[in-house]
């Protein structure tokens, strides 16, 4: 399948399209198998903050689902932590994760309905210098396939819709429930790569909820069944590499502040959605409070200063006075701010038409934060 698709065609095709060729004069340059190799040149210029390396081999669809590679090698050295024998990657894709998981077992599967799949797989273990792996071109569900493996934990990473209203389990690909029923018989050990969005009420089984914060964002929320579990639930945030874990023992001091104090706390999605804020004021060094909970911000304020990795930034609070674009592009001005981002939920069209109202004629290096905590602007400087 990919018979004469070579690293000098794809290297080609990298700066044809930088050159800005259009699709025919690339085409006219590469003939037969163009349209793959150019797909998987624009792949690798897309993928270059995804990945260590810059000449992994996939598509775009591919890229897409793939897993970031600093959560692959998280989760693997999670795994390695348990000393498992082997394991199954279902539902492989190019690979990155299977790959990551093999560095720690003897023996590992790589299985995808995807000819085009397994042989991007294939090759990217080779880049990785990873030889551990079995591939195989199949329905991971078939029972043909499922007799074939022997494997002490299955993992899973399937394709989400991209619009549907609620997360379900029954419409990822393949379905986490036709997985568990096919290799039940085989382990009680899995691990499902779910969409963060998910209910938990919705997951069937006992087990361990992982939410993940990559850079900034929630990126992965991973279950793993009992027997790999370490805590009801937990937030992991990377690639600082610090993880906090629910525990039921301790005394509810989460409290809502009336107004922000000296300093803001911004809060990671994972440790919001593990619902772990509890267990985060525990470890703080600072006193905090609650002061938003919003579906993509969540802040804490305090009267002290700290900058512990569990955090997502702290700022220290310049300002507060009624939000209105005017009055808060006059506060700037007097206290010499350039620039302002606005860390408010407001629809993508508002959000430019707000910006250049607060920004106009703004002068100097100095960056604001501007929150919106009910009726009220908070201006901030991240420290």
């Amino acid at each position: 399948m990919l018979e004469g698709v070579t690293e000098e065609r794809v290297k080609g095709a990298i700066e044809m399209i930088r050159q800005g060729l259009d699709g025919r004069k690339i085409r006219a340059r590469l003939g037969k198998d163009w349209e793959l190799i150019a797909g998987i040149a624009r792949a690798r210029i897309k993928a270059k903050d995804k990945f260590s390396r810059d000449d992994l081999w996939m598509d775009l669809e591919g890229l897409r689902y793939a897993t970031h590679e600093v959560v692959a090698r998280y989760r693997a050295e999670r795994l390695g932590e348990l000393r498992i024998r082997s394991i199954v990657d279902v539902s492989c894709g190019i690979g990155i994760q299977l790959i990551f998981y093999a560095m720690k077992v003897e023996r590992a599967y790589g299985i995808d309905i995807n000819p085009l799949k397994v042989e991007f797989a294939r090759r990217n273990a080779e880049k990785y210098g990873v030889k551990n792996i079995e591939f195989i071109n199949a329905d991971s569900l078939a029972p043909e396939t499922v007799e074939r493996i022997d494997a002490d934990v299955i993992f899973s990473d399937p394709a989400r819709p991209p619009e549907m209203p609620e997360r379900r389990l029954e419409d990822l690909l393949p379905s986490p429930l036709r997985v568990y029923r096919a290799y039940s018989k085989k382990t009680n050990a899995f691990i499902f790569d779910l969409p963060p969005q998910i209910r938990r009420d919705r997951v069937p089984w006992k087990g361990e909820f992982e939410y993940i914060d990559l850079f900034g964002a929630l990126n992965r929320l991973t279950f793993y069944t009992e027997p790999l579990t370490k805590a009801e639930r937990s937030a992991v945030v990377l690639p600082a590499g610090v993880r906090l874990e629910s525990d039921p023992r301790l005394e509810n001091i989460v409290e809502w502040a009336e107004k922000p104090g000296e300093y803001i706390y911004e809060i990671p999605q994972s440790v919001d959605y593990a619902d772990l804020i509890n267990e985060l004021f525990h470890l703080l060094p600072v006193e905090a409070k609650m002061l938003l909970r919003e579906k993509r911000r969540v802040l804490a304020t305090g009267d002290e200063e700290t900058k512990s990795p569990y955090l997502k930034r702290t700022y220290s609070v310049v300002g507060v006075l009624p939000f209105h674009p005017l009055r808060i592009n006059d506060f700037l001005r007097k206290e010499g701010f350039g620039r302002a981002t606005l860390k408010v939920s407001v629809p993508q069209n508002e959000y430019w038409k707000l910006r250049k109202r607060i920004e106009a004629n703004l002068k100097g290096e100095r960056r604001a934060f501007v929150f919106k905590i009910g009726e009220k602007a908070v201006i901030a400087e991240a420290l």
